[in-house]
């Protein structure tokens, strides 16, 4: 790997995403991904003080549930620093995550239909809690990348046609092919099944070597984008710290 990298995103949306990195190691690569679900921070909430529960489920299930609720989180929060949400519901009727009130407005629930608990007549549940940034390799609810995965780039060429009345095996790839046109295309176009692609052709299937596709979803704290700057940002942090340690 000479330090310079590529990268092209092949699926797009807010919540998942796939792109391909080329010239970078297997280690690299996992490395990237290990940022993606350890090291980039966000929102969760810590602790719950309990105003009023006469519901019929118990204060430590309820703050592990609230716990669970992915809050959007801003790039400007340091590691450490709170913010405060407050929920305060009457039955008959269910508690939503979108019930919950925060304190800034740039923090909130991501999904806004999260159930929390079915209140009955006359139930009421009102709190207050604390969410607090930090990385996922201390707890697993402040991981952004829910799904965090990647393949190689396998790159898919034309030998000629199959023999004449043979046979023609199902040839299954996953994740997303090179053709020879340099044409980047999913799996899922063919149900991963290259002979639905290729009818009739003998083709050669190889690894692309340094080129991987990652696959990433994330809770809704941050965008796809947003989860793959602040990883590697979280690796160039790292690196310049140990080059800072070893100079020394």
């Amino acid at each position: 790997m000479d330090g310079k990298f590529d990268i092209e995103f092949v699926e797009r949306e807010e919540r998942s995403g796939r792109f391909l990195v080329r010239n970078v190691t297997p280690a690299f690569a996992n490395g990237v991904r290990r940022a993606m679900i350890a090291d980039v921070p966000t929102l969760a909430i810590d602790s719950v003080r309990f105003i009023e529960n006469s519901s019929v489920m118990f204060n430590e299930q309820l703050a592990l549930r609230l716990g669970l609720v992915p809050l959007t989180t801003p790039d400007d929060y340091e590691i450490g620093e709170a913010v405060t949400l407050a929920l305060d519901v009457e039955g008959p009727g269910t508690a939503y995550s979108g019930d919950l009130v925060s304190s800034d407005e740039q923090v909130g629930p991501a999904e806004q239909n999260v159930p929390i608990i079915e209140l009955k007549e006359g139930q009421r549940l009102e709190i207050e809690a604390d969410a607090v940034l930090d990385v996922g390799r201390e707890h697993a609810k402040h991981q952004g990348g829910v799904s965090v995965g990647y393949r190689n780039l396998v790159r898919v060429t034309e030998e000629g046609d199959t023999e004449e009345f043979a046979d023609e095996e199902v040839n299954i790839v996953r994740g997303v092919i090179e053709t020879e046109e340099g044409e980047l295309v999913l799996t899922e176009a063919f149900d991963h099944d290259l002979t639905k692609r290729y009818p009739g052709k003998k083709l050669r299937v190889e690894d692309v070597p340094g080129a991987f596709v990652f696959h990433v979803e994330t809770d809704g704290s941050m965008t796809v984008d947003e989860l793959v700057d602040r990883a590697a940002a979280s690796i160039g942090d790292r690196a310049a710290e140990l080059e800072d340690a070893v100079s020394i």
